[in-house]
């Protein structure tokens, strides 16, 4: 499975599975708000609710984006379900700003939803225990070739977001002008990556003690 490099390292460490060290990938989101909103800059998010998934990518890059402008403690974050929940409520104008990556991120800024902070960030993969390493890669290697595809003829592929999209978005909105999303890097998750990000959120202190687990790489990362 995958899910944010944060979610990743916890579960890795917690002995829920192995991270895979020698690829991630990288989605592009943002913190939005209404084209009407008087919020400009990151400063004017203060004590603004925010729209954010709980324990989830957008929850901890929301924290992480917001960390060199407003204190965690002027961070007002909500905990709403999915980035295709938060993007609903942003369109019926039931939210100040959410936090949205991938296709929803391209969904609101076809709108004319505007991105006040960037808070695209790095998705890990976590394989079970006992996973093979000869069939991971192989696995890899077949996602390498379609990334290559994706990257040389972005324009050939972009039609599939209609299928992942919401039925009441895709006669409203031209996939032509979205980004190719989340893209897989095919470079080392190392051992500075993960202590560094563990040691992050150990800072955070919103996990209890006994699910952080060490910050052992060798045990948690497949390389």
């Amino acid at each position: 499975s995958s899910a944010c490099h944060w979610a990743v390292n916890m579960a890795s460490s917690a002995d829920h599975g192995r991270m895979w060290g020698r690829a991630y990938s990288v989605t592009p989101g943002g913190v939005f708000v209404p084209p009407e909103s008087p919020v400009r800059t990151p400063e004017d998010l203060r004590n603004v609710e925010i729209g954010v998934g709980y324990h989830s990518g957008s929850h901890f890059s929301t924290m992480q984006a917001l960390e060199p402008f407003i204190a965690p403690a002027e961070m007002k974050l909500s905990f709403i379900g999915s980035p295709a929940d938060r993007l609903d409520m942003m369109i019926e104008g039931k939210m100040a700003a959410v936090d949205v990556f991938g296709m929803q991120k391209d969904i609101l800024e076809y709108f004319g939803f505007r991105k006040v902070v960037d808070t695209s960030f790095m998705i890990g993969f976590l394989l079970k225990s006992g996973t093979d390493p000869d069939d991971a890669q192989k696995y890899f290697d077949a996602l390498q070739r379609a990334q290559v595809d994706i990257d040389m003829e972005t324009e050939r592929y972009k039609h599939y977001f209609y299928k992942e999209m919401a039925p009441q978005y895709r006669d409203r909105v031209d996939v032509r002008g979205f980004s190719t999303g989340e893209r897989i890097v095919f470079e080392p998750y190392t051992r500075e990556m993960y202590e560094r990000t563990h040691r992050w959120m150990e800072d955070l202190s919103i996990f209890p003690a006994n699910q952080l687990g060490a910050a052992d790489y060798q045990a948690a990362v497949l390389v």
